[in-house]
């Protein structure tokens, strides 16, 4: 069975060329425009990783991966950053939220590929 992703980012390009790259790879991919979609996705599915952007209305980010780590089903789940926010200072609230990892845009295809498989199979 496909591993389940979510991916939360409020460019509609965005979404489309990773879940473009995480289905041809094999993935089965959910999209959320914003980190408020996003919670709710996952709340009423099951989600095996989560890849969100940080500067999105409504919700950000680190918001959404702190609401997410509160949930049980979401306490150990990988959850990426994917975003243009690259300062330590941002990575460090990202560490602090109870994000596993951080990759910035733009993304190489192959890189974020490489990283899911590393975290998921």
């Amino acid at each position: 069975m496909p591993k389940k992703i979510l991916t939360v980012d409020d460019s509609n390009s965005i979404r489309q060329m990773v879940s473009f790259t995480l289905k041809s790879a094999g993935y089965e991919v959910a999209e959320a425009p914003d980190g408020n979609a996003g919670l709710q996705k996952a709340q009423s599915d099951r989600f095996d990783l989560i890849l969100t952007d940080q500067n999105m209305p409504g919700m950000d980010g680190l918001t959404l991966i702190r609401h997410l780590r509160k949930l049980p089903s979401y306490g150990a789940t990988p959850i990426l950053m994917l975003t243009t926010e690259s300062s330590d200072e941002m990575k460090s609230l990202g560490r602090a939220a109870g994000a596993t990892g951080w990759l910035v845009k733009p993304f190489d295809p192959q890189k974020l590929l490489d990283v899911v498989k590393r975290l998921v199979g």
